[in-house]
């Protein structure tokens, strides 16, 4: 932390002194009591409206009761919290509220709101800057977006220089960009670190902490909470065991003191059910693509959840041409980004949807459908895609009656990919076998995630980063090591700048190799690859490097427009693609 503050000050003092025109040009931006009045002024409109239209249901009712007490508990003692709201209980802006009043009781200087997949966080920092941003100054900065999946074109001079220390009352960052820098070691990223203490942190989605890196990571969130007078928010629908647990078989020195900022979670659980989950009475008897297909061919809008880019792939196709949409990590951000926004005005106009996803869509991708099919996965998943499902509670009958949306698990015909998602699965398998009548009722979760990180043992500090950080005498500690180590994407994946939309772009690149705006705009037209399946395109030159570290797909054919980036051998072409 005191490197930090040296290395921050140390590039401002030189900026100042060679650059002054470009030290004027940093970020001045609304203070936090100017942000609580604009989410004051937003969230009474938006009451206002809800009570004009008539339509108070229960489920806004709950989600009311969710901000009262948001509000209410926003003045407690500083520390540790958790907020464990069902998934549509308006748990984004709720924590927000709470932040905001926490901050400004408690003299904290920003609020980091910190999230696990940059396909998710565009759309939250543009829910802040409806409530945030003032009328009469548009264009005014009101946060700052960090993270790599970022459109330059959202980017000004100021901004991009408050990233660089996230000196702004209000940073929308990733779960990379905040871990990855609590542990930094070069002077570049360990400038915003001091900027961290004495602020209120919201991890959203806090089931998604990586537990390979689980041990490092809490260890970090208890000193910085007891060192560093910073406020931390776990906030999630499915709230993970990371107290500090002690039993004969288990020892697990997790988070201290938290507090959960929810009175009851059970009841408002109860409240906000809007589902009922179908669980297979016979949990390893697999379902075929086929009868699923035909299944979903049976419903006017349904969404299917599956563990792996090929099942997505080969459902997608044995559905009527025409009649789905599919969505996973093998299409460009950008191309996410449109299917997201075509499928959202889809169902807003009532028309039929047939959605097959990878678990991607799961995690704060805001999409209502009155039936959705996952593959048995952890139970986590299993409840964010119930969180997909009857958002609103107002799916009715044919007579009128209101009635609970349809999640239906089924065993998929391949097993989730070896490793963590193959280990929650066999987790996920257990508790629903215990649990089939209601299995993702919040006392559920204790008890799963118990077991999936009592199944991880050594390895949730699987490179022994808290070893490295051990002091050593003399003041030494393996601080470089443990960066290094440090790493949530590892490299056994590598980018490939695929061809949508983007010929421009890529005629550019061509000519402008050191042209850094360029890059980051390119950045929202790749795909991530295994190192091996990226080895073998370049190999078959589908690929070509352009740039150093820049690899280009050569053909727009293997560029799919439903599908995205077509890795496999029997993927090359369509019959229709071949058609003049």
């Amino acid at each position: 932390m005191i490197f930090s503050c040296l290395v921050d000050a140390d590039f401002l003092d030189t900026e100042a002194f060679l650059d002054p025109e470009r030290a004027s040009g940093r970020l001045s931006v609304p203070g936090l009591d100017v942000l609580k009045e604009r989410f004051d002024r937003f969230m009474g409109a938006k009451e206002a409206e809800v009570l004009a239209t008539g339509s108070l249901s229960e489920v806004n009712r709950a989600r009311s009761e969710v901000l009262r007490q948001c509000r209410g508990k926003a003045s407690g003692t500083p520390g540790l919290f958790s907020l464990t709201v069902p998934t549509g209980g308006g748990k984004t802006l709720s924590s927000m509220a709470f932040a905001l009043e926490h901050a400004l009781a408690h003299g904290k200087q920003r609020i980091i709101y910190v999230i696990p997949y940059t396909s998710i966080i565009e759309q939250t920092a543009d829910v802040f800057r409806e409530v945030f941003t003032d009328p009469e100054a548009p264009g005014q900065s009101v946060l700052i977006e960090h993270h790599s999946n970022l459109d330059p074109e959202r980017e000004t001079q100021a901004s991009r220089l408050a990233a660089e220390n996230w000196d702004a009352p209000l940073v929308v960052t990733t779960s990379v960009q905040f871990f990855e820098s609590l542990f930094a070691a070069r002077t570049s990223r360990c400038r915003k670190l001091h900027n961290i203490a004495n602020s209120v942190v919201v991890l959203d989605e806090a089931q998604l902490l990586p537990p390979h890196f689980l041990q490092p990571i809490l260890h970090a969130i208890n000193e910085l909470a007891t060192t560093y007078g910073t406020s931390i928010v776990l906030c999630t629908a499915t709230q993970p065991a990371l107290e500090e647990q002690k039993t004969i078989d288990f020892s697990f020195p997790g988070l201290r003191g938290v507090r959960e900022i929810i009175d009851h979670p059970e009841a408002l659980h109860e409240t906000l059910k809007r589902v009922r989950v179908s669980v297979p009475t016979d949990l390893f008897g697999p379902s075929t693509l086929e009868s699923l297909a035909e299944e979903m061919q049976d419903h006017f809008s349904v969404l299917c959840i599956v563990n792996r880019r090929d099942d997505a792939r080969d459902l997608f196709r044995l559905l009527p041409a025409g009649s789905a949409i599919h969505l996973s990590a093998l299409m460009c951000g950008e191309h996410r980004s449109r299917t997201i926004r075509r499928i959202k005005q889809l169902l807003r106009a009532g028309e039929p949807v047939r959605l097959v996803s990878t678990q991607l869509v799961e995690a704060g991708v805001d999409l209502d459908f009155p039936v959705v099919y996952r593959a048995l996965a952890g139970l986590d998943s299993i409840a964010q895609a119930a969180g997909r499902c009857n958002r609103e509670g107002r799916r009715r009958d044919g007579n009128g009656k209101l009635i609970p949306g349809e999640v239906v698990v089924f065993v998929p015909p391949r097993n989730a990919p070896a490793g963590l998602l193959r280990q929650a699965e066999e987790s996920g398998r257990r508790s629903l076998a215990d649990h089939a009548s209601d299995p993702i009722a919040p006392e559920r979760f204790r008890d799963y995630f118990l077991d999936l990180y009592w199944k991880q043992g050594a390895n949730l500090d699987r490179h022994h980063i808290l070893d490295d950080l051990k002091h050593r005498g003399d003041l030494q500690f393996r601080f470089r090591t443990a960066a290094e180590k440090f790493r949530l994407i590892d490299d056994v994946q590598a980018p490939v700048v695929v061809r949508y939309d983007n010929d421009d772009l890529l005629r550019d690149l061509r000519y402008q190799p050191d042209n850094r705006y360029l890059r980051r705009r390119l950045q929202r037209f790749t795909v991530s690859v295994p190192r091996y399946v990226h080895k073998r395109l370049l190999g078959e030159g589908r690929i070509e490097e352009w740039q150093p570290g820049i690899f280009v797909q050569i053909s727009g054919l293997d560029y799919h427009p439903e599908l995205g980036l077509l890795v496999e051998a029997e993927q090359l072409y369509e019959p229709a693609d071949l058609m003049s």
